[in-house]
């Protein structure tokens, strides 16, 4: 617990032998679950998962925002629920950062910006730093939202969470989050975090059909919830 609250860790995890083990590892001892949801690995991500003390679920059907759904499903009582990646880019040591202003009340929602933050050398790519750009670019003229990243690492209040009424099965997970909070009011704020090279290959900025996919997703998201505002609007 932490100031009297429970804190839940959900890391949806494919393929991540290599970094999961150490991802658990830094996670801060006053979280009270982790859950990682397994999104289908071939190698021994779900043993070295267990062994370093997480629970794990299996969500087969392949997607981000599939795993971060069965994670949420198998997640016990939790007042804050704080999403790290896997592959150990991120620093679990700094959640903190991103829990702090939920438990004090500034905000229901904080983004850990990669942007904001320091990034090691060829850990951000160009095409992930242009999608980034333009997502946060086209959510601050669509919803007059102010976002410099979409970040995995975030931690969200749960009753908060609930409300959003999450659908996105893929890549559109972090920005349906993002655009959901702008039009529903709920407090964000993004904060500075560290971002590393991560360890293995990225299933999406990795490769050209990932990162043309995501890309893709993300923009169907944002165009979406767009629409919807038009069609409410008119």
């Amino acid at each position: 617990m932490r100031d009297g609250r429970r804190i839940g860790v959900i890391i949806p995890a494919l393929n991540e032998e290599n970094a999961i083990g150490l991802v658990i590892g830094d996670i801060p001892a006053w979280v009270d679950e982790i859950v990682v949801a397994d999104n289908g690995s071939g190698d021994a991500t779900v043993f070295e998962a267990s062994k370093a003390g997480a629970r794990v679920v299996s969500e087969l059907e392949r997607g981000y925002g599939a795993a971060c759904q069965r994670g949420l499903q198998a997640l016990e009582a939790a007042d804050v629920v704080v999403f790290v990646d896997g592959d150990y880019s991120d620093d679990p040591r700094q959640m903190s950062l991103l829990v702090d202003p939920i438990l004090s009340g500034t905000a229901d929602l904080v983004i850990g910006s990669r942007v904001m933050g320091r990034v090691e050398r060829g850990a951000l790519l160009p095409q992930q730093r242009f999608g980034n750009w333009l997502a946060c670019r086209l959510m601050r003229y669509f919803f007059g939202a102010s976002y410099s990243d979409l970040g995995p690492f975030r931690a969200i209040r749960a009753g908060a969470l609930e409300n959003l009424a999450m659908q996105d099965r893929a890549f559109g997970w972090t920005v349906e989050m993002q655009v959901k909070a702008a039009r529903t009011g709920i407090a964000t704020m993004e904060v500075p975090v560290s971002y590393r090279r991560r360890i293995g290959v990225s299933k999406i900025s990795g490769t050209v059909c990932g990162t043309i996919l995501a890309g893709l997703t993300i923009l169907r998201v944002i165009f979406k919830f767009r629409h919807a505002n038009c069609r409410a609007a008119a």
